[in-house]
């Protein structure tokens, strides 16, 4: 059977969040303890605050958003926290969201992938909803992967094993 449009767009976003929290799992492996909550300038946030955004980022718009949830996020305290949480307990907390989100993800309806919603005062279907927090997720993804490279002076091999010089057929 063809898969629908809505089980290939479901499944191609639980692919590309698996891929970015393979790729986190290996950036905290290779992360010295002090750098967790390491600010490298006041602009900048420290890698234990970008996860902590993430999970508050991928609760408001697949788990609230998509899924129905109350809506509990409190954005600014995702910046705040320095040293303040044990690193094991933030990474804990993001894996249980992204467990959370990627069962929304997979239950959601055609109609509810379609329908259309006021999240964070953007108003976008739920669609949009899982492919903003798919891409929110890829673009801090590649934050963290930069700090820790740039901390450890060191490539991570998130593709190690894998041919990607090979062309499109």
């Amino acid at each position: 059977m063809k898969p629908s449009w809505s089980d290939d767009f479901k499944s191609n976003c639980l692919y590309r969040i698996d891929e970015s929290v393979r790729m986190l799992g290996i950036c905290l492996e290779r992360l010295q303890p002090k750098d967790f909550w390491a600010r490298p300038n006041n602009a900048s946030n420290a890698i234990g605050n970008l996860l902590l955004h993430l999970s508050g980022n991928m609760r408001q718009y697949v788990i609230s958003g998509l899924g129905g949830k109350a809506d509990t996020r409190v954005r600014d305290a995702e910046f705040s926290q320095e040293a303040l949480a044990d690193p094991k307990e933030v990474w804990d907390g993001f894996l249980q969201t992204v467990a959370e989100a990627r069962e929304v993800i997979v239950q959601a309806s055609e109609a509810e992938l379609l329908h259309k919603k006021r999240v964070q005062g953007f108003y976008l279907s739920g669609l949009g909803l899982a492919l903003h927090a798919v891409e929110h997720l890829s673009y801090h993804t590649g934050q963290i992967a930069w700090a820790v490279k740039a901390a450890q002076d060191t490539d991570l091999g998130f593709y190690s094993g894998t041919n990607l010089n090979v062309k499109n057929e």
